[in-house]
């Protein structure tokens, strides 16, 4: 997922509920896990993660080629990325996606990606007007489930996690959401696969989620099936996401009266650094409940990531919390805090989806990308294209360049600075 807030969430999670399948890529199981596991991956920054979507269009009818896929895949590598997030097993990008990697490994030995694989889960009736939040989409669920089954058994040198449901169990999810125990349902089911011989004893299972969702927010959530999910899983994905709340919870977001006195880039660089403690802090409270309950998992980041635009909470009328600039400050600090601390951070995300909120173009769910939906890359990678990094390689036949051409001086000229802390929206 994408972080969705409720605002936006029905109309974007329409789309991954109406999407149709295209015919994907023939699933043909022929190599053997290699030695390298979830276990070695997850936490070592020499495996960077990365949240993906190859969609190039305003909506998902069409899936991306296995050509497309490969494109991207190479793109990713140049970053240095070794570790890819997806989901929705019912489209063809995933199972696509799967023959990309093994198509490339193939081509070039030295050549190494590795996935986690989402499978999603709806409650009874979800995105209608009467969703039931105390049963399950039985069938589809079941589904979704037996094709990573099947993903994972067919790759296992490139399948490493199979993930169930993404936000799946936090409340705003209004639409769709279930209760733990479905997710603990689904994630004993793939242990069960494991303890037999179906699937393999290293691949590692879980569920991506909100903070809230895994004991780091409310008492509502801190049920006897969230502990019993806790001590399931191999590990917990948790998803934060300062940038939403500098609209729906912005007491750390801004500058104060002192900081004003600044220069413009350090005032910014003053809020986002506070932007970045609130992401820390919500790990931290998840993981002291988590300890509390005297369980030791190890805690990654499923998602987290910064728009890059907004015309509505987070942009210019807003909490003038967008754009590239303030998102290459986050990301670089979240690459070096969870480097530091051996944290996998599957940031959200790779490229522009414009499908996500198509009939809004200027809605922030477009704008996530470190890459434009036509392969430009985003203010966080110019010092990349610089080093060289992307030579000879594009996206849709176009090379790597540069967003605004490059003119940092315009680039900085557009930002704004966010407002005073006295200032900031209300909750």
């Amino acid at each position: 997922m994408l972080s969705i807030l409720l605002g936006v969430a029905v109309v974007i999670f329409l789309a991954i509920g109406c999407s149709p399948s295209a015919e994907k890529a023939t699933v043909t199981p022929t190599e053997k896990p290699n030695e390298v596991t979830a276990a070695d991956i997850l936490g070592d920054p020499a495996y960077r993660a990365i949240s993906y979507g190859g969609y190039r269009a305003n909506s998902r009818e069409g899936q991306p080629t296995v050509a497309q896929l490969k494109e991207d895949m190479l793109l990713l590598q140049a970053m240095g990325i070794k570790l890819l997030r997806t989901y929705n097993t019912h489209l063809a990008q995933a199972s696509n996606l799967l023959v990309a990697i093994r198509e490339l490994k193939s081509e070039d030995p030295g050549f190494e990606m590795y996935v986690m694989l989402g499978a999603w889960i709806n409650c009874k009736g979800a995105f209608t007007a009467n969703p039931d939040h105390s049963a399950e989409d039985a069938e589809a669920n079941a589904a979704e489930i037996g094709r990573a089954v099947e993903m994972a058994k067919a790759y296992p040198d490139i399948v490493k996690v199979i993930a169930v449901g993404n936000e799946a169990m936090v409340k705003w999810a209004a639409s769709y959401f279930v209760q733990p125990g479905v997710i603990l349902k689904w994630v004993n089911h793939l242990k069960g696969l494991k303890a037999n011989g179906e699937l393999p004893e290293s691949l590692w299972i879980t569920s991506s989620d909100n903070f809230a969702s895994w004991g780091g927010g409310g008492a509502e959530y801190h049920v006897e099936d969230l502990e019993q999910l806790l001590r399931a899983v191999d590990f917990v994905s948790l998803h934060t996401y300062p940038m939403h709340d500098t609209h729906y919870n912005p007491d750390f977001w801004g500058v104060t009266e002192a900081e004003a006195e600044l220069p413009k880039a350090e005032q910014i660089e003053a809020a986002m650094e506070r932007a970045l403690e609130y992401a820390q802090q919500q790990y931290a409270q998840t993981a002291a409940y988590i300890s509390g309950l005297g369980i030791e998992k190890p805690i990654h980041i499923g998602e987290t990531g910064w728009a890059t635009a907004s015309n509505s909470f987070y942009g210019p009328g807003g909490s003038k919390a967008t754009d590239e600039y303030k998102s290459a400050i986050y990301h670089k600090r979240m690459r070096e805090w969870t480097d530091e601390d051996g944290i996998s951070c599957f940031y959200f995300e790779a490229f522009d989806e414009n499908w996500k909120d198509a009939g809004n173009p200027g809605g922030s769910e477009n704008h996530f990308g470190l890459f434009t939906i036509d392969g430009k890359a985003k203010y966080a990678l110019w010092d990349l294209v610089d080093a060289g990094v992307f030579k000879g390689l594009g996206r849709g036949g176009q090379p790597v360049a540069k967003t605004m051409d490059g003119d940092e001086a315009a680039l900085l000229e557009s930002v704004e600075v966010p407002p005073l802390m006295e200032e900031a929206p209300d909750h």
